[in-house]
């Protein structure tokens, strides 16, 4: 959907008793107005936005169960926030990260029993021979202190990339759990296009784990190779959102197009998703790549954008608090500096409202109560709190 076709509304901020008791620390507001683009399929929801925190280059973020915000931040340290206090403490004996372009430390995701077993997983870059570079998916015990610090102990590498190539682009290495505790993990096709359709490679791949890194046995490709079995899907380029969606029990994903053609996708077993031989966009160096129509053997996007959005997560919302949103997908958008909500709805998809944030975004992450918390893109890059 074209953005020309949506109108502009600018939304009063509304000044109240929900803003965290980080606000109350310190932290300070952001009194200018949210604006929302809406093609008018429900009215848009008034929000405030308060600033809690600032992290240099955060990746993700995830809640702890007493509602502490661990933030990854590429360079490769691993932050603690309490919003309680406003104070940002430090993770220790995070491992060495490649950073650098794209890369460095990823993903952040507890596991389904962290209540009970404290294990965190994390993605970054970890170099190879020869100035190559590929993701790694790391499973590690959180021990937290009086302090509001942290360490990591007992850390194990379950997953990487294979192979490692040059260049510092598209590992995508988002993680995730389904709700039957497997693993899934996205793995960009590191600009190199052709592995994406190679089943020797796990690049250009959602991969579908065991949480200690072992493969299921009914994995589609079971049968074909100890790479092949690791892979759910293929035929993906560079895949920065994963999330099930509560309503229909589905997996989704969104993923950045080249030239246009930004796709998000409902993910299915032992699917084709055809890049780099389908695409609604097009190669940077202006070559044409057939569109999804033409090849029907692939498996077609529910939507794709261009102009892009460069979706770089993706969530749905849940809660009551924002309840026009409830059932939506969230889409965290970087050149677009905007929160992009799409419907779902009988096997299709369509964007029904652009909050514009003026920043580029990052992530989002539903918090306990219901509110949207926001990061910001780069250094010096705000943990924002959006609410009605």
């Amino acid at each position: 959907m074209n953005p020309s076709q949506f109108r502009v509304v600018a939304l009063p901020v509304l000044m109240s008793g929900l803003l965290l008791a980080a606000c109350q620390n310190g932290a300070a507001s952001d009194t200018s107005p949210v604006i929302s683009k809406t093609n008018g399929a429900d009215s848009s929801t008034r929000l405030t936005r308060s600033e809690l925190a600032t992290f240099d280059e955060p990746w993700a973020m995830a809640f702890l169960p007493d509602g502490r915000l661990l933030v990854t931040e590429k360079r490769g340290q691993l932050k603690l926030f309490d919003p309680k206090t406003g104070h940002v403490g430090t993770v220790s004996g995070v491992p060495s990260v490649a950073y650098g372009g794209q890369g460095g430390l990823g993903d952040v995701v507890l596991h389904p029993s962290f209540a009970y077993n404290h294990s965190v997983y994390l993605s970054f870059v970890e170099k190879g021979s020869d100035d190559t570079r590929g993701a790694v998916v790391y499973r590690a015990t959180l021990e937290t202190d009086a302090q509001g610090d942290g360490k990591l102990t007992g850390g194990q590498v379950l997953w990487r990339q294979v192979p490692k190539v040059s260049g510092e682009g598209h590992y995508s290495h988002r993680i995730l759990f389904s709700p039957d505790g497997k693993m899934f993990i996205s793995s960009g096709e590191r600009q190199k296009f052709t592995p994406a359709q190679d089943m020797n490679t796990n690049l250009g791949k959602i991969l579908r784990l065991n949480d200690d890194g072992s493969v299921p046995n009914d994995n589609p490709f079971a049968d074909q190779g100890d790479i092949a079995k690791q892979v759910w899907t293929l035929g993906h380029r560079n895949i920065l959102g994963l999330a099930f969606n509560p309503k229909d029990g589905k997996l989704y994903e969104n993923e950045m197009g080249p030239r246009g053609g930004d796709e998000f996708n409902v993910i299915e077993r032992g699917k084709n998703y055809g890049y780099p031989i389908v695409s609604d966009g097009d190669h940077y160096s202006g070559r044409s790549i057939p569109d999804h129509k033409t090849r029907p053997e692939f498996r077609a996007p529910l939507m794709t954008w261009t102009p892009v959005i460069s979706p770089s997560s993706l969530m749905f919302y849940t809660g009551k608090l924002i309840p026009s949103w409830t059932g939506d997908a969230l889409i965290s958008g970087l050149s677009s500096e905007a929160i992009v909500r799409v419907r779902v709805e009988n096997g299709t998809a369509r964007e029904v409202e652009r909050i514009d944030m003026g920043e580029r975004i990052r992530d989002l992450a539903q918090a306990p109560d219901g509110a949207l918390w926001v990061l910001q893109d780069g250094n010096d890059a705000k943990l924002l709190r959006m609410a009605p």
